[in-house]
């Protein structure tokens, strides 16, 4: 893992990076904001990337982030924690006491459980759909052909505020078609968010419309 001392100048190299693919795509650097995907890492790591300037981080499991993150926010109050990995139903209450922000949101069940805990937490995270671009059957996420009837049941039936939509690539394919397939039904249903791109791809999803890049080993390093 990296040291710790390389984390703010980590952070620094991905924002710079951020704002140029902005600018080469005629967009404001701001439009573009960073997750910091610090699954895996310590709570010394997220402190050192908070103290350095980053708010925003993505957890891939409910449970540790209950472990890191709630320890974190009494000093840090303008953090922000996006759960980004898939997430079961039975975890889908404390995913809504925890997160600011769900991005796995994938199938009517989890649909139901999140509105039923919204309820019981008197909270509502902000949602986004992810959607399997490459519907490949060990992923996440609701299949291409059915991700319209999906986004409109999770309005229509459970009330659910959907904000945005996040994907993940195929990794040995272009990632770029699977973008722009991401934006374009975004824009259809007006949705603003837009999560894709990781260390590898981000670049590109900058330049296809994202609004936010889940960024992990080019901040923290490489896990173990």
């Amino acid at each position: 893992m990296t040291d710790f001392t390389d984390i703010p100048v980590n952070l620094a190299r991905i924002r710079a990076r951020i704002a140029e693919a902005a600018l080469r795509a005629n967009r404001p650097a701001e439009a573009v904001t960073l997750v910091a995907v610090s699954k895996t890492n310590p709570v010394e790591a997220v402190a050192a990337a908070l103290a350095a300037g980053q708010t925003i981080f993505g957890e891939n499991r409910v449970q540790e982030a209950a472990g890191k993150f709630p320890q974190l926010r009494a000093d840090w109050p303008a953090l922000r924690l996006h759960i980004i990995g898939g997430l079961q139903t039975n975890k889908a209450r404390e995913a809504v006491r925890l997160a600011d922000v769900i991005e796995s949101l994938d199938r009517p069940k989890l649909a139901a459980a999140i509105a039923e805990a919204i309820v019981k937490e008197g909270r509502a995270p902000k949602l986004l759909v992810q959607v399997n671009t490459g519907d490949e059957p060990q992923k996440a996420g609701v299949p291409r052909a059915e991700a319209e009837d999906f986004l409109r049941a999770c309005r229509d039936s459970w009330n659910l505020p959907i904000h945005g939509l996040m994907c993940i690539p195929p990794a040995e394919e272009d990632p770029r078609p699977h973008f722009l397939h991401l934006a374009e039904l975004a824009a259809r249903h007006a949705l603003p968010v837009l999560s894709m791109g990781m260390s590898a791809d981000f670049e590109a999803a900058i330049a296809c419309g994202a609004t936010h890049v889940r960024v992990g080993s080019a901040v923290f390093g490489a896990r173990g």
